[in-house]
């Protein structure tokens, strides 16, 4: 890389961060924080009870396996070493492996396809507890498989050989997953990069780096970096990487000293990545750039059954029928007199089990829910990314009166959400709002294609036009009880499914709309049968009749008030508001 390309990179970190300075310094600035806090929260670890202490307190206590957790991540980052084509050694940068084999550096490092032919990402260029050299294990780039380069965000992901010359396996070394939502730093926090400063053993700064300024592409901090450091990954206190280093800030009246340094943040690359997905590289880059970019959320893993302590639950409030505003209260649906004496109560004798957001009404003899209801607060949806696939029992009702994990093993059945995962993910709570809709009790039995078209783009449309346009929406859901339903692993299994969503409109009034799905056709035979469904927007006197649930004044608002016939939704054109 040449000198005056550095140079002029350095000039326009220096250029942005002036204009950041003095944009901080107007109050308008520093407008959104709360928003920013509850972006922030939902990139926690939930079982890290020191982190929000150190955001909001400025806190220097951290569990003691935050030093373990920065040396596994260490492991992913290698020393880069460019050569020409005689072989010789032209320079030094860092990179990092992102996916199982995709390596990320800048482009002034990796800026064309030849110089990736010709370059190693070392690993283990480093000293060990006796301060004694390991060995370090070599790999060739593999640029034909993927290589794609972008000089405005200064960033290059290339394909790294599997194997090293000595049978040495890429894997052995893991990778950083590279998080989409952005939300992962904030302004005023500390992150640690580990480098290669100088091209030489690998070192790192800790959290005496202060977060400066955050913009839509770049964060700038202060730290102590190298020239070398260049592709190095920078972490905030989770140890998830939340931007690529790749400039230090001059200062402007002085070249030989240094104000800042700035990176480029993970979330604009990978949105880069993600619009140029399809047209960047050909079916075989693809497949090796789906590993990033695939979303966690849609990988189905093994179902594991842990255990929420009792803090979990103290200060839930549950469904607020008071949420859409004064003058609109809605409150929960009232079961009829035969099926009130079936709802499974709690040691206190409450009949609602109240969440973070969300409320469920659970039936003893049918193990499930009888419905759910959940408050949407558009104006504050967070982004949770999903950790993993822990189901909770609540402990609050007796395990007899909830569907376990027996019914979904080995088997088309999915536990189908009825409070859909993002549905209640808004404000400070999000994360804990998030765990909570992973409870038995707040799912039903549903076959794995029931929730993949025209049901689940209609939750969509609810959650996103909650998004969009700053909406507050109220929404129950709940399967309709038969007896006649299909008995399964000793549960029987929902043929129908509803729900009510109620919100203001822009002109004041209510609108409420009833929607019923079936799935008969996909539990016929629940190993084999792939059948054809249809979601239908009805009446919500239909539902009441259905379930045997009064939804009170709701039914006057109702779109299809006085008709008897479902309505068709082939598409979102087709709802009736």
């Amino acid at each position: 890389m040449q000198t005056s390309r550095m140079a002029q990179i350095e000039q326009q970190a220096l250029k942005r961060y002036l204009e950041f300075d003095k944009a901080k310094k107007n109050a308008e600035a520093n407008g959104g924080a709360a928003s920013r806090m509850m972006s922030r929260s939902s990139i926690i670890n939930m079982h890290d009870n020191l982190a929000m202490e150190r955001i909001i307190n400025h806190s220097d206590l951290f569990p003691i396996a935050y030093l373990q957790v920065g040396l596994n991540v260490s492991k992913a980052v290698c020393r880069l070493t460019t050569r020409n084509r005689s072989g010789q050694i032209e320079s030094y940068g860092t990179g990092f492996l992102v996916a199982p084999s995709l390596l990320l550096t800048n482009h002034h490092v990796l800026h064309t396809y030849e110089a990736a032919q010709y370059a190693a990402a070392e690993f283990n260029y480093e000293d060990d507890v006796n301060f004694l050299p390991k060995e370090i294990v070599s790999f060739r780039l593999d640029p034909d498989k993927l290589f794609i380069t972008d000089e405005e965000l200064d960033f290059t992901l290339v394909a790294v050989h599997d194997i090293d010359a000595e049978g040495v396996k890429l894997s052995d070394f893991g990778y950083l997953p590279l998080l989409p939502q952005p939300g992962k730093i904030l302004e005023g926090e500390y992150v640690s990069i580990i480098q290669h400063p100088k091209g030489g053993p690998k070192a790192v700064t800790i959290r005496e780096n202060e977060v400066k300024f955050i913009s839509s592409d770049y964060v700038h901090y202060v730290s102590d970096t190298e020239p070398g450091s260049s592709g190095s990954p920078v972490f905030n206190d989770q140890w998830v990487v939340v931007a690529l280093h790749h400039a230090g800030i001059p200062h402007p009246e002085d070249d030989s000293k240094w104000i800042a340094n700035e990176g480029i943040r993970i979330s604009s690359i990978v949105r880069h990545l993600t619009q140029h997905q399809a047209s960047a590289v050909d079916a075989n880059g693809r497949q090796l750039l789906d590993q990033l970019l695939l979303d966690p959320a849609a990988v189905a893993a093994p179902m594991e059954i842990g255990t929420l302590e009792a803090q979990w639950y103290s200060g839930a409030a549950g469904y607020d029928p008071a949420f859409l505003g004064q003058g609109f209260e809605i409150p929960l649906p009232i079961l009829n007199d035969e099926r009130q004496s079936d709802i499974a109560e709690t040691a206190d004798g409450k009949k609602v089990l109240d969440y973070t957001h969300f409320s469920i009404v659970m039936s003893k003899s049918r193990k499930l829910a009888y419905y759910s209801a959940v408050n949407i607060d558009g104006s504050q949806l967070i982004e949770v990314k999903r950790e993993n696939d822990k189901w909770y029992f609540d402990p609050r009702i007796p395990e007899e009166y909830q569907t376990g994990p027996e019914v979904y093993k080995n088997n088309d059945i999915d536990r189908g959400h009825l409070t859909r995962r993002q549905d209640p993910n808004w404000g400070m709570d999000a994360v804990k709002a998030n765990e909570h809709t992973f409870h038995f009790t707040n799912c039903s039995p549903q076959h794995k294609n029931f929730n993949q078209k025209i049901w689940l783009s209609l939750e969509d449309y609810l959650l996103e036009n909650a998004g969009e346009h700053d909406l507050k929406v109220t929404v129950f859901t709940g399967p309709v009880f038969r007896a006649s339903d299909v008995v399964y692993r000793g549960c029987q299994i929902p043929v129908e499914f509803w729900k009510v969503a109620v919100m203001k409109k822009e002109d004041g009034s209510l609108s409420v709309t009833a929607y019923l799905q079936s799935q008969e056709n996909l539990i016929g035979d629940l190993e084999f049968v792939y059948g054809g469904f249809q979601t239908y927007q009805v009446a919500v006197a239909e539902i009441e009749q259905l379930t045997g649930l009064d939804f009170g004044e709701l039914r006057n608002y109702d779109a299809l008030a006085a008709s008897t016939v479902r309505v068709v939704i082939a598409s979102r054109e087709d709802l009736q508001l």
